[in-house]
């Protein structure tokens, strides 16, 4: 931000600064005045400058007026060196030249951000009602769970009184002599009564069918299995709802940032996954994507496409026995899309990526899934995460409270890549130097040889000549 009722002993004989007004960006000159002492400041919107004309400063000055006058010297000297860094915010403030924050694709907490439009054939989700009722929240649950029930014991109500009404039991209720389909039935209220006591078999005796109406017995056994089918379908959708593994999600976490460090000496991704319950989750596996918008070698756009991020599949490490957490590794080598990626790129890059662990709940046998994401900002190269366990008396502390900390780590800032193409060379000219070392040794020792064979063959021949 600018900074407001900044004093300047000059005043330039003329100033133009920037103003935005609504995404457009205007330019706003000052009118020239003349070159004289004077102050001015300049307010939080670029570009409104209020211009205050002053006295010719005395002579003889106090020591106040002077205090003054080098702190406002301070501050305009402190203004110009932050000049650069105020205006890149300002920039980014009314979006000159900031760069547009990417869209996730799954949020943190594991919602992904897709939203189906367009759709003709909703009577797919027909087809399949026990999951669409699943699927349902709560407030839409409970409402057809109660209709449900409200429907069925209206509906077979009716029914018992339109049999009452036709049979004619309502114009004989006072007569002991006439035999009704169902006693005590005289009104609709008494019907629905008799209703739900036979759909949820509660029995109170008041209202009993009799032997004389054949048409009630069957009505009576219709109403029987579809309210039994009525029970298991919607008591069964809110079992489900209710041990739905969503929720278990909630206790698995992952770390906040990313960070890229060298791990015997291989630049690595990592990131922290850890559970809060006691309970573990069996058979955990972890998976990894990476979201990013390419165009093919022929000019196909192909947004968010979705590559594999190997976190230990080939080895086996990508199966975790998650009773700690645990840091996950993906090693950035010649098939890692972080391949050619530098430090300099990755503040330049714009992608997602999204790590996914499942596993089954071991109180209810039923599989889970967790999901979280990382942006390329939130991708901290040359850190490592802080340690966060310790041993105790007979068990292993863990201090979820370092969870989340990293510490910055000796890193260095090229690509994978440069990093091996500079070992490979490295490693060759330690081989050719050592070759080199022992050739010259072969040579040295070949050549001390023959000096010593030429000598014994001196030696030789002159005793054989004496």
């Amino acid at each position: 931000m600018a900074l407001e009722n900044s004093v300047f002993t000059l005043r330039p004989e003329s100033l133009s600064l920037p103003v935005v007004e609504k995404g457009k960006v205007l330019v706003e000159e000052a009118t020239e005045v003349m070159v004289s002492t004077g102050v001015f400041h300049v307010s939080e919107e670029l570009g409104h400058v209020v211009t205050t004309d002053t006295a010719q400063p005395s002579a003889n000055r106090s020591w106040k007026s002077k205090l003054a006058e080098r702190q406002a010297n301070a501050a305009s000297d402190e203004y110009v060196k932050k000049l650069p860094r105020v205006m890149e915010k300002e920039r980014g403030r009314f979006g000159w030249a900031k760069r547009r924050k990417r869209q996730r694709y799954v949020e943190k907490n594991g919602r992904c951000n897709v939203s189906h439009g367009n759709m003709r054939e909703t009577y797919r989700y027909l087809t399949d009602i026990f999951t669409t009722l699943v699927d349902l929240n709560w407030r839409c649950s409970l409402f057809v769970f109660v209709m449900a029930y409200a429907i069925t014991w209206l509906f077979f109500g009716a029914i018992w009184y339109l049999i009452a009404y036709l049979r004619g039991d309502l114009d004989h209720l006072e007569d002991e002599t006439w035999t009704p389909c169902v006693n005590n039935v005289n009104g609709f209220i008494s019907a629905f009564l008799f209703s739900i006591e036979t759909e949820t078999t509660i029995g109170y005796g008041y209202r009993v069918i009799t032997d004389q109406c054949p048409v009630g017995t069957m009505l009576l056994l219709l109403q029987a299995i579809l309210g039994s089918m009525v029970n298991a379908f919607m008591v069964g959708c809110m079992f489900v709802k209710i041990s739905q593994p969503n929720k278990r999600a909630e206790t698995l976490v992952f770390s906040k940032n990313a960070v890229i460090s060298l791990r015997d000496d291989k630049l690595c991704l990592m990131f922290r996954v850890g559970d809060l319950r006691s309970s573990h989750i069996v058979g955990a596996n972890m998976r990894a994507k990476l979201i990013k918008s390419k165009q093919t070698q022929e000019g196909e756009f192909i947004p968010l496409d979705q590559t594999d991020i190997s976190v230990g599949f080939e080895t086996g490490d990508d199966r975790l026995f998650l009773v700690s957490p645990l840091v996950i590794s993906h090693e950035i080598d010649h098939r890692s899309p972080f391949w050619d990626m530098s430090q300099g790129q990755l503040e330049k890059d714009d992608f997602e990526v999204v790590v996914i662990l499942e596993g089954m709940v071991e109180a209810t046998g039923m599989t889970c899934q967790a999901r979280s994401s990382y942006l390329a900002d939130e991708v901290q190269w040359g850190h490592r995460f802080s340690p966060m366990m310790s041993l105790a008396e007979g068990f292993f502390d863990i201090d979820y409270g370092a969870f989340h900390q990293t510490f910055e780590v000796g890193t260095p800032s090229c690509s994978a890549h440069e990093l091996s193409l500079t070992a490979a060379r490295l490693e060759a000219h330690l081989y050719w130097s050592i070759s080199s070392k022992l050739d010259e040794e072969k040579w040295e020792g070949s050549s001390l040889t023959n000096q010593s064979g030429k000598q014994l063959d001196n030696g030789k021949g002159g005793v054989v000549d004496h």
